[in-house]
């Protein structure tokens, strides 16, 4: 099944990756599975019910932290364009992971920040 233009993915960045994780396990009982690094946490929890998986990104630091959910696209690049022709920005250029995820960060004209993503083609 495709699902295109609905959001289906979180991620929570911060700098206390354990606290975030303890917090929101404790206020919505979700379990959390390490799937980064040592040098570059990333935390996973699954849907649950109607809702969506989303993830904490340890950000070590080095930037804001910030909430941000992703809506799945058909395709990227097209997305891009189209935000800066409704008057957005691209903060993140359209980018392809090693495992074939594309994604990018996108400005609305009000200053919120959004994520869009196509997932990696099926093996």
């Amino acid at each position: 099944m495709t699902i295109s233009n609905a959001v289906t993915w979180f991620e929570i960045g911060t700098e206390g990756p354990d606290e975030a994780q303890r917090f929101y396990g404790d206020l919505f009982g979700w379990s959390f599975t390490e799937e980064g690094t040592a040098e570059a946490s990333y935390r996973t929890t699954e849907a649950r019910g109607d809702g969506i998986g989303g993830a904490v990104r340890g950000t070590g630091g080095a930037g804001p932290n910030y909430a941000i959910f992703y809506v799945q696209v058909s395709d990227v690049a097209e997305t891009c364009r189209r935000a800066e022709a409704a008057g957005g920005k691209v903060l993140v250029p359209a980018r392809t992971n090693p495992n074939g995820l594309t994604l990018a960060h996108l400005l609305d004209p009000a200053g919120n920040r959004v994520g869009v993503f196509t997932p990696p083609p099926a093996a």
